[in-house]
């Protein structure tokens, strides 16, 4: 029968009589046995494959940032809504949601800038007729 101070072979996890350095921190801890060890052999689980930002995400935030005479603005709402299909769509192996949200942002804020900056060049334009 094994023992609350039992010790066990960090290779095999058979019982031994030796302190080992695996062993070592739980001489602190009466009853309580070291993790299990990896068997030789077994399979690890496989990695998660790396993410990559979608493009029109990246594209449409610079657009915003841009802005380019108010084209910037309509090209950074259009890939900014497609980008954040195409994510969605996408099952988590692409990222730039963020990204995306960004340019939409930015995209409506040019485009009422643009149209503030507009009606005040056509208001002013006209009062001094």
């Amino acid at each position: 029968m094994i023992g609350p101070g039992a010790k066990f072979c960090p290779a095999c996890g058979s019982p031994s009589g030796q302190s080992t350095a695996a062993t070592a921190a739980t001489d602190a801890l009466p009853g309580y046995l070291p993790a299990p060890q990896q068997q030789a052999g077994a399979q690890l689980p496989a990695a998660a494959p790396p993410k990559s930002t979608n493009g029109l995400a990246i594209a449409s935030m610079v657009l915003g940032i841009l802005w380019v005479y108010w084209i910037g603005s309509i090209l950074a709402l259009i890939f900014g809504y497609v980008a954040k299909g195409q994510i969605a769509a996408a099952g988590g192996t692409q990222g730039g949601r963020g990204m995306a949200i960004a340019g939409i942002v930015l995209g409506w804020i040019g485009i009422a800038i643009g149209t503030a900056v507009s009606i005040a060049w056509l208001v002013y334009g006209i009062s001094n007729l």
